[in-house]
């Protein structure tokens, strides 16, 4: 595998995707402009990802000295944030850190094998698997922060859809052997 040179690069290991919109851009609720947009729950166990997310916040950082006057400001805006705290009426941010990332530009979104999955169905809110993101430093109307930019998702794994998911056609209509009587 090559070495990675770019230090505010990470690519997790095993994530659950929630809030996937990676084949459609939506508009945030803040407003602005539609991007597509991932949130990725990383188990508080998984210290190589977390360690890697660590390292590219301080990358990113210190990319930003220049931006914010020679300084890492106090008050400082960073991606990565606990579940638990943010999200504890969520039982599946229970155990988990998150961050979001984002792109105006279409995220490349690839199956076990590399290979493109084009069916939306495919790739949803609850499935497993890795995420590549850039995080970036940022000065926008007197917020200073550290931004997570989306490279692309692999998926693999399934899991339980979240957010209620698509019923069956069981579920929907029941499971009545004649529909017609």
């Amino acid at each position: 595998m090559a070495e990675n040179k770019n230090l505010q690069k990470v690519v997790t290991e095993k994530v659950r995707f929630g809030f996937a919109h990676v084949f459609k851009p939506v508009v945030p609720e803040s407003g602005g402009d539609a991007k597509y947009s991932i949130t990725p729950l990383i188990d508080k166990k998984d210290k190589v990802t977390l360690d890697r997310f660590y390292a590219a916040v301080e990358a990113a950082k210190q990319a930003g000295l220049t931006m914010w006057g020679g300084k890492i400001p106090a008050n400082l805006k960073t991606p990565l944030r606990d579940g638990a705290l943010e999200k504890p009426d969520r039982t599946e941010f229970k155990g988990k850190m998150f961050f979001n990332a984002s792109t105006k530009n279409a995220p490349l979104v690839v199956d076990l094998q590399r290979q493109d999955i084009i069916d939306p169905a495919e790739f949803y809110s609850g499935c497993y698997g890795k995420a590549s993101v850039n995080l970036f430093p940022y000065s926008n109307s007197g917020n200073k922060g550290i931004g997570c930019g989306l490279n692309g998702v692999q998926k693999i794994a399934d899991g339980e859809p979240l957010g209620g998911g698509r019923e069956t056609a069981d579920q929907m209509f029941g499971d009545d052997e004649d529909p017609l009587a």
